[in-house]
């Protein structure tokens, strides 16, 4: 619609605000809309009770598409058909109804772009929730650009200025502004996580290399977006030197540990010392498998299934243990004694034997047994063994060879000592001698 045809309708609804067959135009307007509204609450419980069926990934689009065009859709249908009734009935002016259609319309395709652009993304909180209020303020405005208001109220906002550096800057700069750099900051984003998918499922590239190359891509992107927005807008970036100077040393003070952390991330990825799925020892208490890393942290989850969530800035300034480091066979040693009396190779052969009944145990390194030392209640004995796969634990494999030692000792008589004390009491009175008998 052009701006005289909406300059033509704005005055015919304008005079026809002045005969009294316009309220059966309001009417018949308020109708279409609490019918359309009713009929979509209806269809949309309806479709709630059912939503437990399993749906394809292309009917769920589609299905959640037109729950959002329902409403504009069915309303622009009964105004439609409210205005032919009026044209042919003679009923009254149409003034009203015929300024509704473009604007339902809109609605209708408003409403079902926001949808696709929410898809468009990866899912989020913040775009779910702001789906309705996005869609409300792009129809505004497109409302405004339909009816011919447009025009005056932008000229009202510029005449709103203030200086910034070099440059007058007004509220219509601003408010165009911040829309477009919000769209090339989208756009931005879900072009990186496009290439940051591509990269990620690339099998070609090193796994610590993809991440760091998604990071790199999102951040460039996003900057370059910035600055882009600004500049179609035609606000002179060096406006915002000031500002941007006196914030980057505001926050080089004041975020020193979260800078040093996104750092240490990078590094940590570069370098390659720590890998998804390495075993890491942080502490005699903090072990796990490495699951994520981040610019910021690293996650790793324990054997225990508990998520521990280390800031990068520890793992570079500290010692850490990387049992996957550069190979994933860990040896693992289980200590015992035997009585002196025992049969020394035979109880190795036994110990042996108990290792290599273990599928978790590796043939190659050969599990070895050593006489590490002579005690004082037995000989001490170890029993050395390789696993691959020491992100499942040692404990369940200790205890299967413990147990199977322990029944292969007592099947052949090998005694396990236990420490055992004789006390004599220095100064005590000597025992009586009971008198001879005759």
């Amino acid at each position: 619609m052009s701006e005289k045809e909406m300059f033509a309708l704005l005055l015919e609804l304008w005079r026809d605000l002045q005969d009294p067959g316009f309220l059966w135009q309001v009417s018949a307007l308020l109708l279409s809309l609490l019918i359309a509204w009713g009929a979509t609450r209806l269809w949309q419980r309806r479709e709630t009770a059912v939503a437990a069926a399993p749906y394809g990934a292309l009917r769920a689009f589609g299905s959640g598409s037109l729950k959002r065009v329902s409403f504009p859709l069915l309303a622009l249908l009964l105004v439609l058909i409210a205005r032919r009734a009026f044209r042919h009935w003679h009923l009254g002016p149409v003034s009203l109804l015929d300024l509704a259609v473009p604007l339902l319309l809109s609605m209708a395709l408003v409403r079902a772009a926001v949808y696709v652009l929410r898809h468009a993304f990866p899912p989020s909180g913040w775009v779910a929730t702001s789906e309705r209020l996005i869609a409300t303020v792009v129809w505004l405005g497109f409302a405004l650009h339909l009816t011919g208001l447009a025009d005056p109220l932008i000229e009202l906002l510029q005449q709103v200025s203030f200086p910034a550096g070099r440059q007058r800057l007004d509220l219509w700069t601003l408010l165009s502004g911040l829309v477009t750099v919000v769209l090339t900051v989208l756009l931005a984003l879900w072009l990186s996580r496009e290439i940051e998918s591509r990269l990620l499922a690339s099998e070609t590239i090193d796994s610590n290399m993809r991440v760091v190359l998604g990071r790199l891509v999102k951040a460039v992107l996003s900057v370059i977006a910035l600055l882009l927005g600004l500049s179609i807008v035609g606000i002179d970036i060096t406006a915002l030197s000031v500002f941007s100077g006196a914030l980057a040393v505001g926050l080089g003070l004041g975020l020193q540990k979260i800078a040093s952390n996104y750092v240490s991330g990078f590094i940590i990825l570069l370098d390659r010392s720590i890998r998804l799925g390495h075993l890491v020892a942080i502490d005699p208490t903090t072990s796990g498998v490495v699951s994520q890393i981040t610019a910021r942290y690293t996650v790793l989850r324990t054997l225990t299934g508990t998520e521990v969530i280390i800031p990068n800035e520890y793992l570079v300034s500290n010692i850490v243990r990387n049992e996957s480091y550069s190979d994933s066979q860990v040896r693992v040693v289980v200590s015992l004694q035997v009585s002196y009396g025992t049969d020394l190779e035979l109880a190795m052969r036994l110990m042996n034997e108990a290792a290599r009944a273990q599928p978790r145990v590796l043939p190659e390194p050969a599990p070895q047994v050593l006489l590490t030392a002579f005690a004082d209640s037995g000989i001490s004995l170890d029993l050395g063994f390789w696993i691959g796969d020491p992100q499942e634990g040692t404990g369940g494999v200790r205890s299967a060879i413990n147990m199977m030692i322990w029944r292969s000792f007592r099947e052949n008589g090998i005694e396990i000592p236990f420490p055992q004390r004789e006390v004599r009491l220095i100064g005590s009175p000597p025992a009586a001698t009971p008198p001879a008998a005759g």
